[in-house]
């Protein structure tokens, strides 16, 4: 009975008709993505507010955070359970898998980047830096040689909602765990870092900024040849007001496929907002999935790594598209 409260909390009508009008062409570079009798599928729900989703090909599984309920759920793709994969979970966000295809994950309770052994034992990564407790870790990704670089804004410790209220003791930045366990600071030229993503090539580093102002940005940088140095700070894509970019992930084309959903300004009907909107390298709009729910972060998984994922407000869902997450 809980199984079925936690996948089914409010009632979800997928489209009859084909092509879905939840997938909307916005540029006609976008309609090779649609796939026409692909539909907006629901697959799970009863989450707080869900984030961090991530995909285990080697398993035919899928996990997202659900924040508030300090919990990390899990859906089977053969079978189509869904439940509670670990609880407690020091109200984990952003997850990812290493070169090893270990689980990591940013966990705000704890204010730490951890990873998952093969045997299911916690090993911490990241927990401080020069002797100061990092803020609330909140996404992460792993460059093809083996660093991994992670958020590091105070979100998780505004308040009790997602962890343990506190004042931060550094200042809101990105960093990166080199291949040989070292901590290494990358910025902190952003008010509020959240999701970010390499271009397929990874001679760029994408990361969002949900305090920019006046509008949500992500920014674009250029990898140095040493693969970690930083430079040429450029606007790659702009919220334009009322939208505001949460996690992102990058297709092997270099299009940007962001959560979206409201800023909550006054006046602003989030229905209107709520899904994913599609952004070419270039930065402009071209495609958008509206969702019942806001959406906070996605990933690629599948056989063909062609189903994106999306972890909605409350609900996982899921669709089948013409495009190919970037490994």
């Amino acid at each position: 009975m809980q199984d079925e409260r936690n996948r089914r909390s409010f009632d979800f009508m997928p489209s009859q008709r084909y092509p879905d009008p939840a997938v909307q062409i916005l540029d006609p570079s976008f309609a090779k993505y649609r796939l026409y009798s692909s539909h907006l599928e629901q697959l799970g729900s009863g989450m707080r507010w869900a984030e961090g989703p991530v995909w285990f090909g080697d398993g035919r599984y899928l996990l997202v955070s659900d924040i508030p309920n300090n919990r990390i759920m899990r859906y089977d793709e053969a079978s189509g359970a869904w439940g509670v994969f670990r609880m407690p979970s020091n109200f984990a966000n952003g997850n990812t898998r290493d070169r090893m295809g270990r689980l990591l994950t940013c966990e705000h309770l704890s204010r730490r980047v951890t990873r998952t052994e093969y045997d299911g034992s916690i090993t911490v990564l990241a927990d401080s830096f020069e002797g100061r407790r990092l803020n609330s870790p909140n996404d992460i990704v792993c460059k093809s040689d083996g660093s991994i670089w992670f958020t590091d804004p105070p979100f998780g410790i505004d308040s009790d909602w997602e962890g343990d209220k506190a004042a931060p003791e550094l200042p809101a930045s990105v960093y990166r765990i080199a291949p040989d366990g070292r901590l290494f600071h990358v910025t902190s030229d952003l008010l509020g870092p959240n999701g970010l993503a390499f271009s397929p090539d990874e001679t760029r580093l994408y990361i969002a900024d949900s305090r920019a102002q006046p509008s949500r940005l992500i920014w674009a940088y250029d990898l140095g040849s040493d693969g970690y140095t930083l430079s040429n700070k450029t606007k790659g894509v702009d919220a334009n007001g009322a939208g505001a970019i949460d996690g992102f992930r990058v297709d092997t084309d270099g299009n940007l496929w962001c959560g979206w959903g409201s800023n909550g300004a006054p006046g602003v009907d989030s229905a209107d907002l709520d899904g994913v909107m599609v952004f070419n390298p270039q930065g402009k709009p071209i495609g958008f999935i509206r969702l019942p729910e806001r959406c906070a972060n996605l990933t690629f998984g599948g056989a063909k790594r062609n189903r994106l994922y999306m972890a909605g407000s409350h609900s996982l869902y899921a669709l089948y598209v013409g495009a190919r997450g970037a490994v």
